[in-house]
Formats: C-alpha cells, structure tokens, sequence
C-alpha cells in the first residue's frame, strides 16, 4: 500500500511536462538545480527557491473503517527565464508565458484527457498559485515564477 501519492504525482507532472511540445525548448529539472543554470528557460518540479519545502502533504481517513486515506498535497515548481540583458518586460512576459504553459498542460485536453489527474497519479490537480521574482544579477536580468500544484489523492 502507498504511503503517499506525492512521488508518483512529481513523476507524473515531470512527464507531461518534457512532453508538452511548447516547452520543448525548455530545460526541465527534478528538484533544485546543480551547477551552472545559464539556460534561458527553465521550469524545475519540486523546488522553488523561496520554498522551504518541495511538497507538503496531509492525509486523514476516507471513511470510517480506515481503509482508505484521503491525501491533500502541493508540489512547489519554479519557472526561470533569462537572457542576459537588462531588459525586465521580456523577462517577465517569458516566465508568465511559460507558467501558462504549465498551467495548461496539466489542464484536460483531447489528447490528454487524464492530465488533471496527472495521468492517473491524483484524483485532481491544478495550480493554485504563483509569486513573481525579478532579480538584477551580473549576468543580466532574470524573472522567476515560483508556483504551486494542489493535488487531491486517495490512498
């Protein structure tokens, strides 16, 4: 029996996600990135750098008998665009293009109709929130998105 639907669900959006065609172009990471980043856009799926946590979770019983576990659950993810200039509006116009992305991908279409479940991960899931940042490094200009996925889950 699973514990949590919170590993399954990271796997899931990770994979609708790189199969999205829009962000085929994208960098799309599990968790916090290592090294360098000097890509120009990234999404990372669990992870934000304000967060203190990936995902957080509750859980309580279904129903009586205790058979079942209802489990409520976000998963954070940050969106990054950058270009190297100084320039913030296209910045900031790319990372909320990006998050539309998201936001639509893991929305029920024709040839996803499973992706508000995360392909069978959760009974639903949808993003409830977003917070921009814009920073001014020495290597130019770069807007972040950090996000938030609420997903219902019964185990």
């Amino acid at each position: 029996m699973a514990t949590s639907r919170v590993p399954a669900a990271i796997d899931a959006l990770l994979a609708i996600l790189r199969a999205a065609p829009a962000l085929a172009e994208v960098t799309i990471i599990d968790g916090p990135p290592v090294g360098d980043m000097a890509d120009a856009d990234l999404v990372a799926v669990g992870w934000s750098p304000s967060a203190e946590a990936g995902a957080e979770l509750a859980q309580d019983f279904a129903s009586a008998g205790a058979r079942t576990r209802d489990e409520d659950f976000t998963v954070t993810g940050w969106i990054e665009s950058w270009s190297g200039d100084s320039d913030v509006a296209p910045r900031r116009t790319r990372a909320f293009a990006l998050l539309a992305v998201v936001e639509d991908a893991i929305r029920a279409t024709g040839p996803n109709p499973d992706a508000p479940t995360l392909n069978g991960a959760v009974l639903w899931a949808h993003l409830t929130r977003a917070q921009l940042q814009q920073f001014s490094t020495d290597q130019g200009i770069r807007a972040g998105l950090a996000f938030t996925v609420s997903c219902r889950a019964r185990i």
